[in-house]
């Protein structure tokens, strides 16, 4: 069994009872990234947190194989917090779960385990990953439409925005989740919103980024709207994106500083970038999930087409932010492909482990972009050894499906899983006949 420290299941077991909590939802998270889980009483908790309680996992996407029916879900005390929206009298708290089998061992089809054996290898090579994501999400009037609350744009500050009500609401309760918070903005699409999580270890960020979501769902259906992270609701404005910063630290050393290199880059950083330029093309699909991903991911709309990298231009695939030299710390890469429907501990993952290898093997970094991507030739682009990144879903799993590196990170039950989902999506999208169809076509044949 997975090993719990004695002190945190004490604390645990001692904030519940100050706080007179008396159901605990234990999370967990599906191939896809959604929260799925089951509430104890208080009761149960200390069997919980020593021996994990036991569910059905053949319901759960990517649980289902014939000799996995019976898991059970063992909590992280370290997760532990009350849920602000409910009541204080008979309190709801939260723990996110590490899914174990009868016999005690780690269920590999459990994302946040794949994550776990990823930060292990890093780990293992003397790196500690850190992640920093950037989560954009639209607010609506409701489910069924796309009609926004606002007009605003980037940064906009406007008193009458009920939006920025919701991201206040929001913020707040991230905190109250002991989520810390960096800043939140107007995003540059009307009703489009973005709340920035502070940096922290890639574990602890892939669960709060499936909080942060939650949360924020939940704060606008509570005031009678609808939060969306889906890539791209709205043709013709910017999508939703999860621009990911990272860095890799020995103890308190950041190794993506560089000092004698003129942007202040790190032989490893760099050898982190080609890492994941090289195999950009076959993580996108576990970055980039869904049909819609691929509506996004198109050029003109702040987001990556093509695999350059850069240190000022937003439509590259990987930024290198600017920094106060003072400030070694914080030297970082940004990748920008990611959008916030993806489920993180997999996506964290597959880049984490092309960063990776991009080390281990010294990849060299081309040159940077100098003039944007999207202004060249293909001649030009083909002369200069530019690649794009799948434009469609179904590119993204033919590249996927015969790539060793992701398949060696997901392991053979989420990436066999990961796949056949994708197939299957696929299928029922290519079956569908669109509103364009019938518009374009219905008159003229």
């Amino acid at each position: 069994m997975l090993e719990r420290n004695s002190e945190a299941v004490e604390y645990v077991l001692r904030e519940a009872r100050e706080n007179d909590v008396k159901f605990i939802r234990l999370w967990f998270s599906d191939i896809l990234g959604n929260i799925k889980g089951f509430a104890i009483t208080v009761e149960e908790l200390e069997n919980a947190l020593t021996r994990g309680m036991g569910f059905d996992g053949s319901a759960i996407e990517g649980y289902a194989r014939a000799d996995e029916r019976d898991l059970y879900a063992l909590p992280d005390p370290t997760t532990f917090s009350l849920l602000p929206w409910r009541p204080k009298t008979n309190a709801v708290a939260k723990m996110f779960c590490d899914i174990i089998t009868p016999d005690d061992r780690e269920f590999e089809g459990d994302p946040r385990s794949v994550l776990k054996k990823t930060l292990k290898r890093a780990l293992e090579k003397g790196y500690t990953y850190y992640v920093s994501p950037e989560l954009e999400y639209f607010y609506f009037k409701d489910s069924t439409s796309t009609v926004g609350l606002d007009n605003s744009g980037y940064f906009d500050q406007d008193s009458t925005d009920v939006g920025t009500d919701l991201r206040r609401d929001t913020v707040l309760t991230l905190e109250e989740l002991g989520i810390p918070v960096e800043s939140s903005h107007h995003e540059s699409a009307p009703s489009q919103h973005e709340i920035d999580l502070r940096h922290t270890d890639a574990l602890t960020m892939a669960d709060s980024v499936m909080t942060y979501r939650l949360v924020v769902k939940e704060i606008a259906v509570n005031k009678g709207y609808h939060a969306s992270f889906m890539p791209k609701p709205v043709a013709e404005i910017n999508g939703n994106g999860m621009h990911t910063h990272m860095s890799l630290f020995r103890g308190d050393e950041n190794v993506f500083y560089g000092e004698e290199d003129e942007s202040h880059l790190s032989t490893i950083a760099k050898h982190f970038c080609a890492g994941l330029m090289k195999h950009a093309r076959e993580i996108t699909l576990v970055t980039n999930q869904w049909v819609n991903s691929y509506k996004r991911l198109v050029p003109a709309y702040e987001a990556p087409t093509y695999i350059t990298w850069a240190e000022v231009n937003r439509s590259d695939l990987i930024r290198i932010p600017s920094f106060k030299p003072d400030r070694k710390s914080s030297r970082r890469i940004e990748y920008r492909a990611p959008d916030p429907s993806c489920n993180p501990y997999l996506a964290f993952s597959v880049m984490l482990a092309a960063g990776l290898e991009g080390i281990d093997h010294k990849y060299e970094l081309p040159p940077s972009s100098t003039k944007s991507v999207h202004e060249m030739s293909e001649t030009e682009r083909t002369s200069l050894g530019i690649e794009s990144l799948p434009g469609n879903l179904w590119e993204a799993i033919q590249v996927t499906e015969k790539s060793d590196l992701v398949k060696r990170t997901l392991g053979d039950s989420v990436f066999n899983s990961f796949i056949e989902n994708k197939k299957i999506e696929w299928n029922r999208y290519s079956s569908q006949i669109s509103a364009y169809e019938v518009e374009r076509y219905l008159p003229i044949l």
